[in-house]
């Protein structure tokens, strides 16, 4: 199942672009009592309706090849209230998916999603939950604000709509594309690729 993600089939794919995004608990660094706990008994599905929208769903898999922009170098990915401040990094399948190496110090847009302000769709965005990285992810809250920030300093704002605590590697629902623009924020909540994914949706507010 590790190999590269342009040698399969879409459903294949679907089920790697999941796995890319199975990032780990630092093993040598235990979690908090609190954050233990946090997992081990997670709150139900929360959703957000904002005034006047229908939720959308996803309609189609992923972003065809020839609609996907470039993610800008210096973009970062900002949660204000949770204290996380990331470089926001394309994704590489090859070492994220085959070699499920996914580096430290960034977040990381799985490229085959849309770009925040250049493709519109879901926009899959994935770290480790580790200190400093998406650990913070797991306190989100309905309404918590999300920012994309370019490197001129241009804002993207974002406000959290849904937040799905336990996620099976093999729902596939957050990965595609969707009508709206939106990031999708996953992590893990444990060590191995069987464990649930923490899944964080956010809309792009006007």
């Amino acid at each position: 199942m590790m190999r590269t993600i342009a040698f399969l089939g879409l459903a294949a794919a679907f089920a790697l672009a999941m796995a890319a995004t199975a990032v780990l608990i630092d093993p040598g660094r235990p979690a908090t009592p609190a954050a233990i706990e946090h997992v081990a008994e997670p709150p139900p599905v929360a959703q957000l309706d904002l005034p006047g929208d229908v939720l959308a769903r996803p309609v189609a898999p992923l972003v065809p090849a020839a609609a996907r922009a470039t993610l800008v170098d210096g973009t970062r990915l900002r949660i204000p209230r949770l204290g996380i401040d990331l470089p926001l990094r394309l994704g590489d399948e090859a070492r994220d998916v085959g070699a499920q190496a996914t580096p430290n110090g960034a977040a990381f847009l799985l490229p085959s999603g849309a770009v925040p302000g250049a493709t519109p769709g879901n926009a899959y965005i994935y770290a480790h939950a580790r200190a400093g990285l998406f650990l913070r992810l797991w306190d989100a809250q309905l309404g918590d604000k999300v920012d994309v920030v370019g490197p001129s300093g241009d804002v993207l704002h974002y406000v959290v709509i849904e937040i799905h605590p336990r996620v099976a590697p093999s729902d596939l629902r957050f990965v595609g594309r969707t009508a709206d623009e939106r990031l999708t924020l996953q992590t893990s909540t444990g060590p191995n690729a069987s464990d649930p994914r923490f899944v964080v949706v956010a809309r792009l507010t006007k």
